[in-house]
């Protein structure tokens, strides 16, 4: 069996006594001694080594990491300075041996490094957020995705107008914005979009460590107990949140507010898939990222028969995606696009051809929708006996009350036919 390769990028004159500690020694053999990251990296996907020896550098960042960990190869950080080696750790190196370390040191990082590697299957496209829910987060605050297919289906309105629900009834909301084809957030809630917002933090994020202070830092309080982290407005932005980023965002958001909201994009496609043998930041990463670290995943389409079609069509990806049941809630629900007895017949529809067996509906409500978009305010504030405003505030309650305390959602007549079809 051959020895696994080892691959250098270590600057300075160290690197030298490096590669002479490392080749030959446990069956180590360095394959590959590069002049700087990018040719460790392209060596690494390449199936050259199975470890990468690096030091600190200045384009050394989290979805770098990623990068690697895709590929099947380990990484074993050589920092320069102690402060380096702090910084090597925040990015997500587990194995970073002390400046000036030991041959000895070297050899048994690496060896650490391989085993630590050795239960994981490479993945082939699929960005695996590290942010998911689990025993560890028991005690933090939970996540609510918002999710919805193209064409408007009104995501923003639901996200925006739940989170404020959350926060009037004294739980510390944070509304997050990744929606990386045309972040709205900021304007629905009255916000300049040009304030640095998540974009900040996913940037500390790539190259150290983030916390609830950070969080609190550049959040916005937009309302009592509610605060924004807005996102990118302008489409050529969007490489400013990468997924790898955004795992360590969420995980700061959870010790920062009770329940965090994420607006997210309406893509589900993997990047990669799309991109054949090149590799390149993920347009779509952000929204998977979400998708991924939140406990509850929140599916808005509309009434009309397309947005209906739309809806169905992206629920499959959804479900796989998360690995679950989405709460879908149709917006817009009339009975000019939908028939008599509107919320029903929209029921029926996805039991029939979506397999769903609940749904949430929000009336067509233009008059006080409008209003809170020209005021650039939230329901509650502007609108708050208005029908989509008590829609959105009961669906609210359902998600953050126990099952018996709410009342249920739509059911459909003909649930009781459907069921098992």
């Amino acid at each position: 069996m051959a020895a696994p390769g080892v691959i250098i990028a270590v600057a300075g004159q160290v690197e030298a006594r490096v590669a002479q500690a490392l080749d030959g020694a446990a069956g180590l053999r360095v394959v590959r001694r590069c002049a700087d990251l990018a040719e460790a990296a392209a060596a690494a996907n390449a199936g050259v080594g199975s470890v990468v020896v690096l030091s600190d550098q200045p384009h050394l960042t989290r979805t770098v990491l990623t990068e690697l960990s895709r590929h099947g190869v380990a990484v074993v950080g050589v920092p320069t300075t102690p402060e380096a080696a702090e910084q090597l750790s925040l990015i997500g190196i587990s194995e970073v041996v002390a400046p000036h370390a030991t041959d000895d040191a070297l050899v048994t990082a690496a060896q650490r490094a391989l085993r630590a590697l050795a239960p994981r299957t490479p993945q082939s496209g699929a960005h695996v957020p590290s942010g998911a829910s689990g025993p560890d987060h028991e005690h933090e605050g939970v996540v609510i995705a918002v999710w919805g297919p193209a064409g408007a289906p009104g995501r923003t309105t639901v996200a925006v107008n739940l989170a404020s629900e959350f926060a009037r009834h004294g739980t510390a909301t944070l509304l997050v914005d990744v929606d990386t084809y045309g972040g709205a957030v900021a304007q629905a809630c009255g916000l300049m979009d040009e304030a640095p917002g998540l974009a900040a933090v996913a940037r500390a994020a790539q190259h150290g460590g983030v916390d609830r202070s950070t969080i609190d830092h550049y959040a916005l309080e937009v309302a009592p107990g509610l605060r924004v982290l807005t996102g990118v407005t302008r489409a050529e932005r969007w490489p400013e949140l990468p997924g790898p980023a955004l795992d360590e965002v969420w995980r700061a958001a959870r010790s920062s507010a009770a329940i965090t909201v994420i607006d997210c994009g309406f893509n589900l496609e993997i990047d990669e898939e799309l991109s054949y043998d090149t590799r390149a930041p993920q347009r779509n990463a952000a929204t998977l990222s979400a998708l991924g670290a939140a406990q509850t995943v929140v599916a808005v389409g509309t009434a009309e028969p397309l947005g209906i079609q739309r809806l169905v069509h992206g629920l499959g990806t959804l479900r796989s995606l998360i690995g679950g049941e989405p709460v879908v809630v149709v917006n817009r629900v009339r009975a000019e696009v939908a028939g008599t007895r509107p919320e029903e017949a929209v029921a029926d529809a996805l039991l029939r051809f979506g397999q769903v067996p609940h749904t949430w509906t929000v009336p067509w409500d233009p008059r006080a929708c409008d209003a809170a978009a020209l005021a650039g305010q939230l329901l509650a504030e502007r609108a708050p006996r208005s029908q989509a405003r008590r829609a959105i505030a009961s669906l609210a309650a359902s998600l953050h009350a126990p099952a018996d305390a709410v009342a249920a959602p739509r059911r459909p007549r003909a649930a009781s036919a459907g069921v098992g079809h």
